[in-house]
């Protein structure tokens, strides 16, 4: 039973998930939305949320938390420099999840996760 556990463990190990996440957060930061399973979007927006909540100070030490997640240098800066600011006044909620259809091949639920604004 879940019983209040903490994260979705996606069926893979931790150094596996932490992989699967980093790579989901950058390709959102780029593309601004992606489509993929329901539980990988719910899993992924506490992560993100996470670093736009870091990434909006926008000085050095963000810029060297949100690289130490992302092992990115694009990635972190566009989230720094121009996704994060526009969410200055906002407290939480930076993403959107929409469902979207059920995978043909497996019957997995999909959706997609965006920047909200």
């Amino acid at each position: 039973m879940r019983h209040k556990h903490g994260y979705r463990k996606l069926g893979r190990t931790s150094s596996h998930r932490a992989a699967l996440l980093k790579n989901l957060t950058i390709a959102l930061v780029n593309s601004g939305k992606i489509e993929t399973t329901l539980p990988k979007a719910k899993e992924l927006r506490g992560y993100v949320e996470r670093l736009i909540t870091r990434a909006r100070l926008g000085d050095f030490n963000a810029h060297r938390a949100v690289f130490a997640s992302l092992q990115d240098k694009n990635a972190t800066n566009k989230l720094v420099t121009e996704i994060a600011p526009k969410f200055k006044e906002r407290n939480g909620g930076y993403t959107r999840i929409i469902k979207t259809r059920i995978r043909r091949g497996d019957a997995a639920e999909m959706a997609f996760i965006e920047f909200v604004a």
